[in-house]
């Protein structure tokens, strides 16, 4: 009863690290372009998403591909795998927890350019880490 091949565990893993992706860009350029409205310099917003793209570079290359690989090898090690094993229940718990952190973050942040700035940062980092260590589930 819903038993799945280790593939198609694997591609229900890298759908959810790719809905992450444009779900986290979307987000961050909502915060980026309410900056802009709250008066935030152009150049220094066009220097933070700079920012986001090379930590996000290297958030994939020290901590995301470990992460994306370590799942894999898991999902691969199961004898009989269910379609819910894509990620561990841990991890949804952390997702949720991160959604929710991450919306109380933004309330807090509304309205002021420095903190939209930083918030839009750091999403945005971590929507590029996702997108750069996209490839663990190709190298697989």
């Amino acid at each position: 009863m819903l038993s799945a091949s280790s593939n198609t565990l694997i591609k229900l893993a890298a759908l959810v690290w790719y809905t992450g992706v444009v779900v986290l860009i979307a987000k961050s350029s909502a915060l980026f372009i309410e900056a802009l409205k709250s008066g935030a310099d152009e150049v220094v917003t066009l220097m933070a998403v700079a920012c986001g793209v090379v930590i996000g570079k290297l958030k994939a290359r020290y901590l995301f591909c470990a992460i994306g690989k370590k799942n894999i090898d898991r999902i691969k090690a199961l004898t009989e795998p269910m379609l819910w094993q894509f990620y561990r229940k841990r991890f949804f718990i952390f997702l949720f927890s991160m959604v929710a952190l991450g919306q109380c973050l933004s309330a807090l942040a509304h309205g002021n350019k420095v903190g939209l700035m930083a918030l839009a940062v750091l999403e945005l980092s971590v929507a590029f880490a996702l997108f750069f260590s996209r490839r663990c589930f190709w190298d697989q």
